[in-house]
């Protein structure tokens, strides 16, 4: 069996590719050692959409397992209105945009297509403020980085990272391991 890319790795990847790693090591463990508040906090907020519990509407897909075979990627998307073909992230609170959430939007999106659903807007919701943002479609240039990305993380060998970014760094679980 070909190896997939998780979709819920891609946002950690884009953050740090090394905790990527020391999540595989603890992923077995109870959650608690690996998981900050705010990942527990969001998981919680997950729940309806994983439990398939968000909404009763047929035409909102939520939770379902993709896959795209082309990039070898795989997952869950939050939901999908398959008659708008609104695809809608969903994450506790949103203080700003990072390419990582983009990245596992755009993965869904991909997913959602190969599987032969039309798929014609983008959106990441805060739960917290219930704001939703709309993100753009990928373009040319925006699909090859992000193929990059996953050619990356298809080819990505761990090693400690090198400090670069310490605000990032200050709020990593792994902190006491890398630093």
């Amino acid at each position: 069996m070909e190896d997939y890319i998780q979709i819920s790795k891609i946002n950690d990847f884009v953050f740090c590719p090394y905790s990527i790693y020391l999540h595989s090591v603890y992923e077995n463990f109870n959650a608690k050692t690996y998981h900050r508040t705010a990942q527990t906090v969001g998981k919680i907020a997950h729940r309806p959409v994983d439990g398939g519990t968000y909404t009763t509407s047929a035409r909102v897909l939520q939770g379902m397992e993709v896959c795209c075979e082309r990039l070898g990627i795989m997952g869950k998307i939050d939901t999908f209105d398959a008659e708008s073909g609104l695809l809608v992230e969903r994450k506790y609170k949103i203080k700003k945009i990072f390419d990582g959430y983009r990245y596992q939007l755009y993965a869904q999106m991909f997913c959602l297509r190969e599987m032969g659903y039309e798929v014609k807007s983008l959106a990441i919701q805060s739960l917290a403020d219930n704001k939703r943002y709309k993100i753009s479609l990928p373009d040319a240039q925006e699909t090859a980085k992000f193929e990059e990305l996953i050619e990356a993380m298809k080819n990505y060998r761990p090693s400690p990272p090198e400090n670069k970014n310490p605000a990032k760094c200050a709020q990593c679980v792994y902190k006491p391991l890398c630093h």
